[in-house]
């Protein structure tokens, strides 16, 4: 009995906050995450990449916003009510993207995570780190700071100066 519950408290966990981009699920570790906002108005920045929807001014602070949809190559659709603008900090980038909805926070365990296989989805593998087999579903682990390349981190840097 008393090895059981040894084994239990050595249970590293994980926190997440999970979302929908089209019919994908994905995580990212909640301790990227600064806060979760309904859609606000975006504007547009000229000559920015085609992911880049734009930028939000975010209690006096402007935030370069990112359609993930794009930035995965997942086909587009309108914004609606569970449209959401997760404020995420990237390689000290405060950044915005825009998801379907957020799903909640789970914590999970160390153990459920594994490599990505070949093929878990569309998405470009460099930015999954792992995915998580829970019971009833498969969550994709982003990695926040590989999604964008050091130029378009330096791009988005100006865009928010």
């Amino acid at each position: 009995m008393e090895v059981a519950a040894n084994r239990k408290e050595n249970i590293e966990l994980i926190q997440l906050v999970s979302f929908k981009v089209g019919k994908e699920e994905f995580g990212v570790d909640i301790l990227k995450v600064q806060e979760i906002n309904r859609m606000l108005k975006i504007t547009q920045v000229p000559n920015s990449p085609d992911f880049v929807e734009g930028v939000v001014n975010l209690r006096g602070r402007i935030i370069p916003v990112i359609d993930l949809r794009k930035r995965l190559s997942i086909d587009g659709k309108e914004h609606d009510a569970k449209t959401r603008i997760v404020v995420v900090d990237i390689i000290g980038n405060i950044v915005g993207f825009i998801v379907d909805e957020v799903n909640e926070v789970l914590r999970i365990s160390k153990d459920i995570i594994e490599n990505p296989p070949e093929l878990v989805s569309q998405i470009d593998s460099d930015f999954i780190t792992s995915v998580a087999k829970l019971e009833d579903r498969i969550i994709i682990l982003l990695d926040l700071d590989a999604l964008l390349k050091k130029d378009e981190k330096e791009l988005l840097e100006e865009i928010s100066n």
